[in-house]
Order: C-alpha cells, then sequence, then structure tokens
C-alpha cells in the first residue's frame, strides 16, 4: 500500500520555473513581466517565449502584495476584418492575463469617435493606448493624443507617426518577395489589388510590387492594378474588374487575405480553377487563408506576436513614466514569412491551336 505524501503536488508553474526554462533569474522574469526597459530584447522573447510554454500566470493577490500597481490601457479598433480582429486580440489579452494589465478594449466608427473615445478613456485613467490599423494611420487620433500628452503604440503602419512607439514588419520587402515569387512561378501578367488608401501600409506593398515587377524585368501595367479597401466585400469588385480584361491576369496578389479569398470565390464564379487557370496570393496569413479552398498562399504577418509586442512596448512607457522618465519612441520591426500553401502555380501552358485543314 502507497504511503500518502506530505505535500500537495504542484501543477501551476512559477516564477522560478518560467526563469529555469528560460535560462535567466527570477528577477529578470519579473522585470519582463512588469515591462521594465533594462532586459535584451533578445532576452525578452525567449522569456516570453518560457511563458507561454509553461502557460505561467502570475499570482494577482501575490503581485498586489509585491506593489505592483495594475495598469490600466485603452485599445482602439475599427478594423473590417475580422479575421484580423481575432488575431490582433489575442496577443493583447494573453499578455495582460499575465502581467497584471487591465485593457478596455473599444469600437470605433471612423477617426473621429476615435478621437473622442481616445480623450475619455485619458481622462478616466487609462495611462495609454494601443492602436491598430486603421487607426494606426489617423493624424485626428494621434494629433488629439499628442495634445493630451498622451501615450500609444502603433501597430501595422507603413509610416510610424513620429514620436510614438510602433511595431510593423517591412511591407515593401514582403510584397517585393510575394512578387518575385509569383513571378518567379513564370507569370508575367500578375495583378495586384490595393488596400485601403487611408493605410499607409497599402501605400508600400503597392510599391513592393512595383519594384519587384521591376527587378525580374516585367513591365508595370496599370490595368492589371486595382483599388480595394481591405474588405471581402471590395475584393469581389475589383477581382471581377481585374477578369473582365480582355487580357486577364494570370495571377492576382491581394493586399490581405479578405480580399485575396474574394478573387478566389469570383474565379470560381468565373469557371477557372484556382491555381491551374488564375494564382491567387494574399496577404497576412489570418485563419481565414487556410479555412477557403484552395489554402491561400500568403504572407505570415505575425498579427497576435504584434499585438504582445506594442502592449509590452506601452506597459514599459507606462511605467517609465510612473517613476519620472520619458524615454524615447520605440520602432520594433518583426520578420514576415512567405508562406506557399496551394493557390499558386505556374500558369496553365495550353497546346497551340492548329491550323485548319486545306
Amino acid at each position: 500500500m502507497s504511503q500518502p505524501t506530505s505535500r500537495r503536488q504542484r501543477t501551476n508553474a512559477t516564477i522560478t520555473d518560467v526563469a529555469r526554462k528560460a535560462g535567466v533569474s527570477p528577477m529578470t522574469v519579473s522585470r519582463v513581466l512588469n515591462g521594465e526597459g533594462n532586459v535584451r530584447e533578445s532576452t525578452r522573447d525567449i522569456v516570453n517565449a518560457a511563458i507561454a510554454a509553461l502557460s505561467y500566470s502570475p499570482n494577482p493577490a501575490a503581485r498586489s502584495l509585491a506593489g505592483a500597481a495594475p495598469v490600466r490601457i485603452g485599445l482602439l479598433y475599427s478594423n473590417p476584418s475580422a479575421a484580423y480582429l481575432s488575431e490582433f486580440l489575442v496577443g493583447s489579452l494573453d499578455y495582460a492575463s499575465r502581467a497584471n494589465i487591465q485593457i478596455i478594449v473599444e469600437k470605433c466608427d471612423g477617426p473621429e469617435q476615435a478621437r473622442e473615445a481616445a480623450t475619455r478613456l485619458l481622462r478616466g485613467g487609462v495611462e495609454g493606448i494601443v492602436l491598430p490599423p486603421p487607426l494606426c494611420d489617423s493624424l485626428t487620433l494621434l494629433e488629439a493624443l499628442r495634445e493630451a500628452n498622451g501615450l500609444a503604440v502603433t501597430v501595422a503602419s507603413g509610416h510610424p507617426a513620429p514620436g510614438f512607439s510602433a511595431v510593423s514588419i517591412d511591407d515593401h520587402r514582403a510584397a517585393f518577395e510575394m512578387t518575385r515569387h509569383i513571378a518567379a512561378l513564370g507569370h508575367q501578367r500578375i495583378g495586384f489589388i490595393i488596400g485601403n488608401p487611408d493605410q499607409t501600409a497599402s501605400e508600400r506593398r503597392l510599391a513592393g510590387y512595383r519594384d519587384a515587377l521591376d527587378a525580374v524585368g516585367l513591365p508595370y501595367d496599370a490595368d492589371l492594378v486595382a483599388q480595394g479597401l481591405f474588405t471581402y466585400r471590395s475584393g469581389l469588385d475589383v477581382a471581377e474588374q481585374l477578369l473582365d480584361l480582355a487580357n486577364p491576369p494570370s495571377a492576382i496578389f491581394a493586399s490581405n487575405d479578405d480580399m485575396a479569398a474574394a478573387t478566389v470565390a469570383v474565379a470560381h464564379r468565373h469557371g477557372l480553377d484556382v491555381p491551374n487557370d488564375l494564382t491567387v496570393c494574399g496577404f497576412d496569413d489570418t485563419a481565414l487563408a487556410t479555412t477557403i479552398w484552395p489554402e491561400l498562399t500568403t504572407i505570415h504577418q505575425p498579427i497576435t506576436d504584434m499585438s504582445l509586442a506594442a502592449v509590452e512596448l506601452l506597459v514599459r512607457e507606462i511605467r517609465s513614466r510612473r517613476a519620472g522618465h520619458r524615454d524615447p519612441a520605440q520602432h520594433r520591426q518583426l520578420d514576415f514569412q512567405l508562406v506557399r500553401r496551394q493557390s499558386d502555380a505556374a500558369p496553365r501552358r495550353r497546346p497551340a491551336v492548329a491550323p485548319p485543314r486545306a
């Protein structure tokens, strides 16, 4: 008969467990959790990976006794893509759940409503605000935050606003690599669907597309470029426009997955096989990319990690301000990846039509 153990079996990870897995001291883990700035980015990434792997969550009571006052931040959004927003919230809420942070999430219909919401939140005790696209590029909102001396971190802006910290990827390089990949498959008529003109990332992706065409020796054809809005509905409209051309493209690169998915739907409506008759590629690698058929070849933008990094940067600035300092704005650029799935292929080689017999 086995003897009962005198100690309760421990199932929850501790800060010591995290420190051991990351190969750092418990004090370093604590600094990462509190958003302190005196930790190298590489070390911070290792600690965050260990926290995620162990599903570590600090004890709120213990943190309160340790004097770590909770941080209240706001997150404003008006993104039409549910898939993008879902991944963005995962990153923000994951960091908040283990870092003694309260996040107030508000939907805003346009820049003016966002400006009013930001002003109200700052007056109500919120210490900083995270701005995902498209609000990351709202000049009205950013000016209001400057006037209120408010802290904010913008996410996924093609041209981060001066004076605010930012998290992004290299949109130009990502679009360049995708376009070059499509050209390497043998496509010479590559259509491009531009994103919302109010977002600076759209401009950067278009520039990457054009520069890639030039690099591989393909001419730029304005007829192959159509203006979208990052919405599925706009993707339907512009895909019809491109496929109705007298000489349509053999490949279409859309500036996000929503518009790429819409392009696949329109191609099927036209009786085209994707990818044998038409290659379709997207951008973002949201859940939508793998819930349609064929699954999309796309640029993986680490949306969840970008959101987490934004909250982390903001908390660090807030704690620095509490200590009487003002850290300079930082710009963190995360890596992207070209993910190849089933929606791209070499253009179909159709046999030449035989001349009629005499």
